[in-house]
């Protein structure tokens, strides 16, 4: 394995001791033993970067320039099985279309493997891959910043405004992103989504139209999740070749993963959904139209400076549809939404968008599913799809989504 041939008997810092910090220093000590290995997780400044030959950096620290003496644990795999690894990225449905993925290889009876965001960190894995592996690994957009190693099958399936707390603009978020195909190589064949600009890419570039070919009849929630269908569908089938009737299967009884337009129970007749990884307007005005009689929405998080006008205008599209706004990025949508509003009615009245009577505010997720509890009607549904991260207010989405699921389950008295 050239991972250990490149790091074993060298000084190494691993800068940062998250998830994957962690996952590489367990990978050191039982393949690396003549390294000297250094844990730090401070800033980049208390660095002695004289006093090391790599430095692991883990994903989410921000390093605005690549620096050769800076790799990652996402490189370092690349490095040595980019050949057999299926990676796939973009701001939306990259989880769950590599859970779709791996279930159709799976299901054909080939070894495979799913690592990266939804699985454990690639070097946990690294031991189990043989010649005939299949890795399916699923890259955000700091795993990939860093790394000048591409897969062999790369897929972009979508490109939204994101993270712009951290990379500051559409353009840089996209730029780490486009790692995923620009170092392939000839031979090699990307995946790009409709709305994916065009790459610098060695590979074969293979466009994914919008609309789905199949017909689809999936387990999972959700009309984007036919699109990711198709592109799990056309890798399996047709680049891997596998029988396309067991691909279609597989993919068709994949369940939907947590927080993912989850159905989580049934309370006076009200069907409720947590949506939690919902962190952009697409992903919100996706779930609405997504799920039937959706007639309560609770949205606000962190606000990370992305635009809301698609959403706003979408409120003001549906006026049946009650959308509870909390947190600071509710407060700004419920002001350009407002303000919106009143653009459209100083147009005339046959442009008027009208009051945004649906749109109603809370302090707090305790306080948004307590009126969504009062107002939803039996036989209707609310979702919570925030169309904003929840840092800030929880850990995680995945936390955020929990805290949901105990309050619309809770029985007050």
């Amino acid at each position: 394995m050239n991972i250990i041939e490149k790091l074993n008997g060298k000084r190494i810092l691993i800068w940062g001791y998250g998830r994957e910090g962690k996952s590489t220093e367990r990978f050191l000590a039982s393949h690396c033993p003549a390294a000297q290995v250094s844990v730090y997780e401070g800033s980049r400044d208390g660095i002695d970067e004289a006093a090391f030959d790599f430095i692991i950096k883990s994903p989410g620290i921000v390093m605005p320039e690549d620096v050769p003496k800076y790799t990652s644990q996402t490189e370092l795999f690349l490095e040595a099985f980019r050949d057999q690894t299926i990676g796939i990225t973009g701001t939306k449905g990259k989880s769950t279309t590599s859970r779709m993925l791996y279930e159709a290889i799976r299901g054909c009876g080939k070894d495979v493997l799913l690592v990266g965001n939804i699985g454990l960190p690639c070097l946990d894995e690294a031991d189990r891959i043989g010649s005939d592996t299949c890795i399916v690994f699923e890259l955000s957009c700091h795993q990939l910043a860093h790394s000048h190693v591409s897969p062999r099958i790369a897929v972009f399936l979508n490109l939204f405004e994101e993270h712009l707390d951290y990379y500051g603009s559409l353009e840089r978020y996209f730029e780490a992103k486009s790692h995923i195909a620009r170092y392939q190589k000839e031979g090699d064949v990307f995946l790009r989504g409709w709305n994916v600009p065009d790459i610098p890419t060695a590979a074969r570039v293979v466009p994914l139209t919008q609309a789905p070919e199949r017909d689809w009849q999936l387990t999972v929630n959700g009309e984007q999740n036919r699109y990711n269908a198709e592109a799990a569908f056309l890798i399996a089938s047709e680049l891997l070749g596998l029988d396309a009737g067991t691909v279609k299967r597989r993919i068709e009884l994949c369940e939907g993963l947590p927080h993912r337009l989850q159905l989580i129970g049934t309370v006076s007749g009200v069907r409720f959904y947590d949506d939690s990884i919902s962190t952009i307007p697409e992903a919100t005005i996706a779930a609405v139209r997504s799920i039937p009689e959706t007639r309560t929405v609770l949205i606000g998080g962190m606000d990370r400076g992305i635009g809301y006008r698609l959403l706003s205008e979408f409120i003001l599209r549906t006026p049946e549809v009650n959308f509870i706004c909390a947190y600071e990025s509710g407060r700004r949508i419920m002001k350009e939404t407002a303000r919106y509003a009143a653009e459209k009615a100083s147009a005339g009245p046959e442009e008027c968008g009208g009051k945004p009577a649906n749109l109603l505010s809370a302090k707090d997720l305790a306080e948004q599913v307590a009126l969504a509890k009062r107002i939803t009607p039996a036989g209707s549904a609310c979702i919570l799809s925030p169309a904003a991260a929840s840092y800030g207010y929880f850990r995680n989405f995945e936390e955020r989504g929990d805290a949901f699921r105990e309050l619309v389950l809770r029985h007050d008295g």
